[in-house]
């Protein structure tokens, strides 16, 4: 399960917050103003996933590293085609003399296509950019129990959308089973996945053919949580989300104007309240949640934007 808050206000440049269940890490997504992201989620940010960088989505980039320098940790930062560079420039446009070389490391996964994916490492003192690899899939980070994959839409530049997704469990039914639990459960979960229907599980000292007790199982899906930023409210976008992000529970998605003034959204390649609205229907969202609105709206109009949304999309 994924746990998720939105670190800025409505007159502050976008920023999410995504922490797991029972996971150590934060996960931070877009570096906006965010004024409230604390110092100490910073610190325990395993990984940065930013979808473009306009400024409002990158302005406060730095602050997020001046927080975790010193670390001694390694840390994740994705994006689209040149974002490698850009960490770079941004880095190097301070004095590090002070700061020794295992201060920190940052990897940088850089999302050239829907199917590449170059790999590099920087850290200081020198900053240089080292080229390590390059991955054929749309896998930008995995753990354990979840995986972010990405898919990338046109804001007139290439802008990155992304989608946790926690892993499928298998789970049983005790209370149905009458017999308590132990080390069968596994035995019986292991035979299971590998379709083994003949294995002998022994429970309490007595031995069942695994196939007769595949009833107690099921699947539990797992949880899944997704970003769409500054996008065009075209067929190719929405075609592309629809097929990334159907049935997700839960979506932070950008309503960056009314409908009203639909025409700028065209013009500037955003999405607009009605359009994100129909999107998250088309792709039967669980929750689907309007961020990231023009600075041009007071509270009152944003309050507006947010009942066009709601007026269209039915959770």
């Amino acid at each position: 399960m994924f746990f998720s808050e939105i670190k800025s206000n409505y007159n502050e440049d976008i920023s999410i917050l995504i922490k797991p269940d029972n996971h150590p890490w934060n996960y931070i997504c877009e570096c906006g103003d965010a004024s409230n992201l604390t110092v100490k989620e910073i610190q325990n940010t395993n990984a940065i996933f930013i979808s473009h960088t306009h400024i409002d989505h990158f302005v406060n980039f730095d602050a997020i590293i001046r927080h975790q320098i010193g670390t001694q940790r390694r840390i994740l930062i994705c994006g689209p085609k040149n974002i490698a560079k850009q960490v770079q420039n941004r880095i190097k446009s301070y004095t590090w003399n002070l700061i020794e070389k295992d201060a920190i490391i940052y990897e940088i996964r850089e999302m050239i296509s829907d199917n590449e994916i170059h790999i590099y490492e920087i850290e200081p003192p020198v900053w240089e950019l080292k080229k390590t690899s390059i991955k054929h899939n749309n896998i930008l980070f995995e753990e354990n129990n979840f995986i972010v994959t990405g898919i990338l839409l046109n804001h007139k530049t290439p802008s990155l959308s992304y989608k946790f997704k926690e892993k499928d469990t298998l789970k049983i039914n005790l209370k149905n089973s009458n017999f308590k639990g132990g080390k069968w459960v596994n035995d019986l979960k292991n035979a299971f996945l590998k379709k083994e229907e003949t294995v002998a599980i022994n429970i309490e000292g007595k031995n069942y053919e695994s196939k007769d007790l595949f009833h107690l199982l099921h699947t539990q899906e797992g949880d899944s949580i997704g970003v769409i930023m500054d996008h065009a409210a075209n067929f190719e976008n929405h075609s592309k989300i629809k097929k990334h992000f159907f049935q997700s529970n839960k979506i932070y998605i950008e309503c960056f104007y009314k409908n009203e003034d639909k025409e700028y959204a065209h013009l500037n390649y955003h999405s607009y309240s009605e359009k994100s609205g129909e999107i998250m229907n088309a792709s039967k969202i669980n929750e689907a949640i309007p961020v990231h609105f023009s600075r041009k709206y007071n509270e009152q109009q944003i309050e507006e934007i947010i009942s066009e949304f709601k007026t269209v999309f039915k959770n």
